[in-house]
């Protein structure tokens, strides 16, 4: 048993309080209106709908709120927990120095830390234990006693994310607002296992919008959703059965309750500072292209300062910011001094934009928040950005100039400049440009004019007027936190409209299995109708395999940019791209122009469209395909030849395939010397263009001498790395899943031990007791149909197993082999055999439970890998046999044909939808779906234990 398991399973420590908390978290007291938060919120059970704290005055507390909070929680009875056990935190755009994620992973290690290694955890003793009571009572929560008692997941891009694991665990996830959005709406970008997304938005989760204003029509979204299922009957406490929506703004309009700062807080010494911390703002109207106007600014107040200096530049588009990064570029020196100009909008991927935090955050160079100001700098560093250093970054730079914006805009960009207030010399310059185009909107005759900038509309003009009359003759204003509301006036930024949410469109939704086609899109609902966040995922790698085949490796988020729809079909006009199928694995080929929102395309290295600094459609110049460094290099001469910059003969690579002239093999030693020789002549190769010397050479030197082979053909060899990542599991192959804890289970066994991990799961979820019965009885049952004749066979084809198994050992390049030769159906589903057994025992005891008790039982089987929303695909089959099964003790039979349907899966799934609601639904599905994963993955059974 781990320190964390054994911590976890006696008595609860007493909690800390959250001072003694958040200073063991982060190393000095809380501010007082953090304290006080917390305080409101463990009294009332409530968080306020608004938290209208200013920027720079350490928002992301909320996070240690609301672990705090939970904790707290720990070990109430069911009727009186009120905190949810996910934390949602939600922005508007894809954040690149994001330091909420940083603080939620820094709570998650301490807490880890002073569990499992109280030397290496604080040293102050009150400190370890307030970390360990919390961490112990956040373990408490959850079924599994050997997970960490909090997990952090990060969702960045419209590909492949991780979601929750055990919908009981307490969680914090990070994701823009398209991410949420979509998950909540049952079409989750890069989701996997839609229901399951859904279950852990929908359910059971504290939403914290940071910067509401960027995205009002979710909180509109949040109660009408709730109004499309008026007589779903919630199954956990009522303010953990839905989201629980928290709008952080320092800019707001809450019509609900609204927590601001009071007079403890303005009297406190740090608090105060940063209030009062000086921005002088400059006003400057000019005229022409606004990527130079920026530019020229910038340059001169670099020149104007005395010695090196830090400059944010904020552009309002990524043209724009192009533009001015373009002309500060050709800049190498600045008042004798080297300049380093960085660009940074949303469309980077993970790997650049890592790089860029670091030269960002770096404590010498760079501008972070807690850089001492007394190091002294070296060279400039100018910083040009759009939105995405807005919200989240905790940076601090001493030059800010910013294009015309609307007033929030305004003020997120001010709090990124002399932040805490410990700046001597600032400056800061506005810089207003006419729109660039002029329309008259209204009727045509007698319609009022209106001059519209691009993403804010009319405001930059009142913007303008708001300073222009608090500014002195030299267009100088300061704008200090204290006084911004007071000197910008009240927002006059325009939403727009959100469509209405029916039951009949959410309904379409909820069909995940299979989509109707023609459905209404789900962005506008969150992001309006004017503006709605329509875009496409891309990537980029050296062997593109053809249509119908899998990509290999699996796409992840952290190679993905995501772009908006309409500039990927521009910069495609009229090619023939590939993109991921449903299933996220399988290539199909699409004209440019059929590109639909949500796609994910795989575009070749060498189409260019990428630089070091993210998206850029006039690069042309090879991309680095980041998978490389994780899986290895594919054993193909073109490749190789791409990628390093040699030419290895086509005969070399034969031959470390197996292959010699004719039929014949080339032997293991032939095998091994051309291996070498391709491996020498690589390491021999110089830096290619876009990699890092340290970088390549370190890649390099891992590759293996090992070739791996799929005889199959589905995948490209390679030679891999020494320590690959592991491969995500797909639901197409879960039953053929690896073996588990190097034994392969029997049926009886393996449904045990899901049922047994899913009560526990329904337990700590606090579910009534019969529906706890129902989770477990399918989640006991949910592989019943595995006991078809065909499915054995293509489980154990040599019979070497005794009994019926439920995984196999299979090597993975055999499945299709073994599964044509058992005489399954392709594309059949073992869980619709289940759900036919089920069906038979219940028809023969038609006492048991309620109508909709054995409604859910059936759909619960039936759902387990996603399917039966509200039907399970039939397949081309013919059998003519039965699959028998036993439950709850009795023979059963039914049917083994595939090809039929059961009709009366669509009226159960909506009978089901009206009694639980569909997030209610989905989240019965999830504690089945993710027992069946962590099983299958290997995970012990789990079994109720003492003190949990």
């Amino acid at each position: 048993m781990s320190k964390i398991q054994s911590a976890v399973t006696g008595p609860l420590p007493a909690l800390p309080s959250f001072a003694e908390f958040y200073r063991a978290v982060n190393g000095y007291p809380p501010f007082p209106w953090q304290r006080r938060l917390a305080d409101q919120v463990d009294a009332t059970g409530e968080w306020p709908d608004e938290i209208g704290v200013p920027t720079g005055l350490g928002k992301t507390s909320c996070l240690d709120i609301a672990v705090w909070w939970l904790a707290a929680q720990a070990g109430r009875p069911p009727h009186r927990r009120s905190a949810p056990t996910r934390i949602w935190w939600v922005v508007n755009r894809r954040l690149l120095v994001d330091s909420t994620a940083e603080h939620a992973t820094r709570i998650k290690e301490r807490i880890e830390c002073a569990l499992k290694d109280p030397e290496s955890a604080p040293a102050d003793r009150q400190a370890r234990a307030a970390l360990a009571a919390v961490g112990c009572r956040l373990g408490f929560l959850s079924a599994d006693p050997s997970a960490p008692p909090l997990d952090v997941i990060r969702l960045r891009g419209g590909v492949s994310s991780r979601s929750p694991r055990d919908p009981s665990c307490p969680t914090i996830l990070l994701c823009t607002l398209p991410m949420f959005g979509s998950r909540l709406l049952f079409r989750g970008y890069g989701s996997m296992r839609r229901p399951v997304d859904a279950a852990m938005a929908g359910t059971d989760s504290l939403v914290l919008l940071d910067e509401a204003h960027l995205a009002p029509h979710l909180k509109t979204l949040l109660p009408a959703l709730a109004e499309c299922a008026p007589e779903a009957r919630p199954f956990l406490q009522e303010t953990r059965s839905r989201p629980r929506l928290v709008t952080l703004t320092a800019t707001g309009d809450a019509a609900g309750t609204r927590f601001d700062l009071d007079q403890e807080d303005h009297a406190h010494p740090i608090v105060r500072e940063r209030l009062d911390a000086a921005k002088p703002l400059e006003i400057r109207e000019t005229s022409g292209d606004a990527g130079n106007a920026l530019a020229e600014t910038a340059r001169d107040l670099i020149l104007e300062s005395d010695a090196p200096v830090s400059c944010l530049v904020f552009a309002n588009t990524p043209k724009t910011a192009r533009g001015a990064f373009g002309r500060l570029r050709a800049e190498q020196r600045l008042k004798g001094l080297p300049t380093e100009v960085l660009l940074l909008t949303g469309r980077v991927r993970e790997r650049e934009a890592e790089r860029l935090r670091q030269k960002i955050l770096d404590a010498e160079h760079g501008m972070a928040a807690d850089r001492s100001t007394n190091a002294a700098r070296e060279r400039h560093l100018i910083v040009v950005a759009t939105q995405t250093l807005e919200v989240g970054a905790d940076i601090d730079a001493e030059i800010l100039v910013t294009e015309c914006c609307g007033a929030r805009a305004l003020t997120q960009r001010l709090g990124r400049f002399n932040r805490l207030g410990r700046h001597l010399k600032v400056r800061a310059a506005y810089v207003h440009l006419p729109p660039p185009k002029r329309q008259r909107r209204g009727s045509a005759k007698g319609g009022t004019g209106a001059e519209e900038w691009p993403v804010y509309g009319e405001e930059p003009k009142f913007v303008l007027q708001r300073l222009t009359i608090h500014c002195g003759k030299d267009k100088v204003v300061d704008v200090p936190p204290r006084d911004v509301a007071a000197i910008l006036g009240s927002p006059r930024d325009n939403p727009g409209r959100a469509p209405e949410i029916l039951p009949g469109i959410l309904w379409e939704w909820v069909k995940t299995t299979t989509p109707p086609e023609g459905e209404a899109p789900v962005e506008p609902y969150f992001s309006g109708i004017a503006a709605p966040a329509y875009s496409v995922s891309i990537i980029w790698r050296v062997h593109v395999p053809e249509a119908g085949k899998r990509l290999w490796p699996s796409a992840s988020d952290r190679e993905a940019i995501d772009i908006p729809i309409a500039e990927a079909r521009e910069a495609l006009t009229g090619e023939t791209v590939c993109r991921l199928g449903s299933d996220g694995v399988t290539l199909e080929k699409t004209l440019s122009e059929h590109l639909r929102p949500g796609d994910r395309v795989v575009l070749p290295t060498e189409r260019g469209l990428m630089d070091e600094f993210g998206w850029n459609p006039y690069a042309a110049g090879p991309v680095v395909d980041v998978s490389l460094a994780k899986h290895g290099l594919p054993l193909d001469a073109r490749v190789i030849e791409r990628v390093c910059e040699v030419s290895i003969p086509s005969r070399t690579i034969d031959t470390a395939l197996g292959f010699v002239e004719g039929d014949e093999e080339a032997d293991a030693a032939e095998r091994k010397q051309a291996v070498a020789h391709i491996l020498l002549r690589i390491r021999e190769s110089g830096t290619p263009a876009g990699w890092e010397s340290s970088e390549w050479k370190g890649f390099v030197e891992s590759l293996s001498d090992r070739v791996h082979q799929d005889r199959q053909q589905r995948q490209v060899a390679r030679l891999p790395v020494a320590k690959p990542d592991r491969e995500p599991r797909n639901d197409e192959f879960d039953e053929m899943s690896l073996t588990v804890n190097g034994a392969v289970p029997t049926l009886d066994a393996h449904g045990g031990d899901v049922g047994s991990r899913a009560a526990a799961i329904a337990r700590k979820l606090e579910l009534p007791a019969e529906l706890v019965d129902v989770v477990a009885r399918a989640a006991r049952l949910h592989d019943i149909g595995k006991a078809d004749d065909r499915f054995q066979r293509w489980l154990n084809p040599d019979g070497k197993h005794r009994g019926q198994v439920a995984k196999s050992e299979t090597p993975r390049h055999r499945w299709e082999a073994t599964r044509a030769a058992s005489g399954w159906p392709r594309g059949g589903r073992h869980e619709d055999l289940s759900a036919r057994l089920v069906q038979a025992w219940l028809d023969r005891d038609p006492e048991w439970g309620s109508e909709i008790e054995r409604d859910l039982l059936v759909h619960l089987v039936v759902s387990h890998h996603g399917k039966g929303r509200p039907l399970v695909p039939p397949v081309a089959d013919s059998s003519v046999d039965t699959v028998h099964g036993v439950v709850e003790g009795l023979s059963v039979e039914a049917p083994a044909d595939l090809a039929i349907v059961d009709w009366r899966q669509p009226a159960r799934f909506r009978r089901l939808n009206d009694q639980f609601g569909p997030w209610g639904l989905a989240l019965l599905e999830a504690i089945v779906i993710r027992a069946d994963n962590a099983v299958s993955a290997g995970a012990d059974a789990l079994r109720e234990e003492p003190g949990r």
